[in-house]
């Protein structure tokens, strides 16, 4: 796969992660309206989001293997602590837009631009420290982010 492509599979995967996040996060606003409602759905959209973009990273991606459930739970851990810093930017977006703008709109612009901004990084953290074989590289990412398979095209 070339680099374009895994960019554009990638882009595509964020967007399709951030939709599942937004709408659970509606969801959950409509079905629960009990204490700290906005927190509760932030929550529960982060982790629908976490874990169907770990799905689809791992196998389209990085077509990464896991070796056993062990192995593929210690992957999703280290795929969420690298998860943590992006997270926390794209809370802040979206708390940030909310409590300077209001309403829902503000919220979910804020939280699609933190989202954005935070799959970039989240990319640069995954290939390097997640989705590496146990000879400490990833086919798919080499130094300086240059693809290896396709000499950085």
């Amino acid at each position: 796969m070339t680099a374009a492509d895994r960019a554009l599979k990638y882009g595509v995967f964020a967007i399709i992660a951030t939709l599942i996040n937004l709408a659970s996060q509606e969801l959950t606003i409509r079905i629960y309206a009990g204490s700290y409602t906005l927190y509760v759905a932030l929550l529960i959209g982060t982790m629908t989001g976490l874990i169907s973009k770990y799905c689809l990273d791992k196998k389209f991606i990085f077509a990464f293997v896991t070796r056993s459930q062990r192995h593929n739970l210690r992957t999703f851990i280290a795929y969420a602590v690298t998860g943590v810093l992006t997270t926390v930017l794209f809370w802040s977006f979206e708390l940030g837009c909310e409590f300077l703008f209001g309403g829902k709109s503000a919220r979910y612009s804020g939280a699609a631009i933190g989202l954005a901004i935070g799959y970039v990084v989240k990319y640069q953290l995954d290939s390097r420290m997640v989705f590496v074989s146990t000879a400490g590289n990833n086919p798919a990412h080499g130094q300086f982010g240059q693809n290896q398979n396709d000499g950085g095209q």
